[in-house]
């Protein structure tokens, strides 16, 4: 196993579109949405396993759930774990772990990934991130990894590529759009050189701190001061100070999209983003009329059809004449929502919360 591999699992997200089971204080990334027996960070975690040694993985959360990760991930150091005192977006979390990184090794490869995908070939999934970190090194490029797509799906980001490639696979990055219409993901579809945007990125340290340099010079500054105390008693408090200057932008926008070295790896390896409950009823088992129930041991349905159905497993539920809904019950909270309607779950965590304060949020 390479000493020079490292991985940074973002994990700071809040899951408001899986209300009510994901909450502020526990979201989605630390439970079992797939009912597999692990967390989805669990999960990522022990892919990267596979890749770099334990040490050699870093998790960036918020502060609030410092706790959770080191229940779930036991082996991980203090020093592994990455805490951001405010939300703001990925720029910031990614400039944190690879800055600590290469003042820890200038030599390292590192893989940044989300917390909460689901991937179903993992072995094809290890050969891909090993493939990318090996080019990545050797041709002072940043990668990003695209999933080829099945269907115009409006949900996710879309990457165009050219012809122009290195290492044979690794192609050059044309476009990056953010979620498109439905009639704009037809068209993507049939040009055949879009790819989803899986959010998964490799890259030198010195090439990642290159680009931060060149187009966020303002965060590469406030990450680049904090050198001498990075691996020491002063990171937290610096580092949580040094936060509040930095501004809200994803490493799409702020980076990839404006760097000219940037290539994609067409993949495939059972890829799903889990960015909605349509997503858990995808991977979901189901039943002869495509109810998928999680878990299953005390829910009756009747005359009902392609529902996704997740309750507490000792409430027993009865549903009749419910066909294309969504029953979710967590936390004291019922939703019962329609199937194609679920973009709306964001607009109704927010009414939520306007009306009845944090409590049920």
């Amino acid at each position: 196993m390479n000493k020079n591999y490292y991985a940074i699992i973002m994990a700071g997200g809040i899951g408001s579109r899986f209300w009510p089971i994901s909450r502020t204080s526990h979201p989605k990334q630390f439970i079992d949405i797939l009912g597999t027996g692990k967390t989805l960070i669990q999960n990522t975690y022990e892919r990267f396993l596979k890749v770099c040694p334990k040490e050699n993985i870093y998790v960036v959360t918020n502060e609030n759930y410092t706790k959770l990760v080191k229940t779930q991930l036991p082996d991980m150091e203090d020093q592994q774990i990455l805490t951001e005192p405010v939300m703001r977006n990925t720029a910031p979390c990614v400039a944190y772990g690879c800055f600590k990184i290469e003042s820890l090794n200038p030599d390292a490869a590192i893989v940044v990934a989300p917390s909460d995908q689901q991937i179903l070939d993992e072995d094809a999934f290890v050969t891909a991130i090993i493939k990318s970190l090996e080019t990545a090194t050797s041709n002072n490029c940043l990668v990003t990894l695209g999933i080829k797509p099945s269907r115009p799906d409006t949900g996710y980001g879309y990457i165009q590529y050219t012809d122009n490639t290195i290492n044979s696979d690794f192609h050059k990055v044309k476009t990056f759009t953010e979620k498109p219409t439905l009639d704009i993901a037809k068209t993507f579809i049939q040009s055949g050189d879009f790819l989803w945007n899986a959010g998964i990125f490799v890259w030198s340290a010195k090439e990642i701190v290159k680009a931060f340099d060149s187009f966020l010079p303002e965060m590469h500054e406030i990450f680049a001061d904090a050198r001498p105390v990075y691996n020491t008693d002063a990171e937290k408090n610096h580092i949580h100070k040094a936060y509040q200057q930095c501004v809200n932008i994803s490493i799409d926008y702020g980076i990839m999209e404006k760097a000219n070295n940037v290539y994609v790896l067409p993949s495939e390896f059972g890829w799903s983003d889990l960015g909605t409950w349509a997503s858990i009823y995808d991977l979901a088992e189901k039943d002869y009329v495509g109810n998928a129930v999680i878990p299953s041991e005390k829910v009756i349905m009747y005359d009902s059809s392609n529902c996704m159905v997740n309750v507490p497993g000792e409430k027993l539920v009865i549903l009749k004449g419910l066909h294309d809904f969504i029953v979710v019950e967590s936390n004291n909270t019922l939703m019962i929502c329609p199937r194609d309607e679920e973009q709306n779950v964001k607009q109704i965590v927010a009414d939520v919360k306007s009306k009845f304060g944090a409590k049920y949020i």
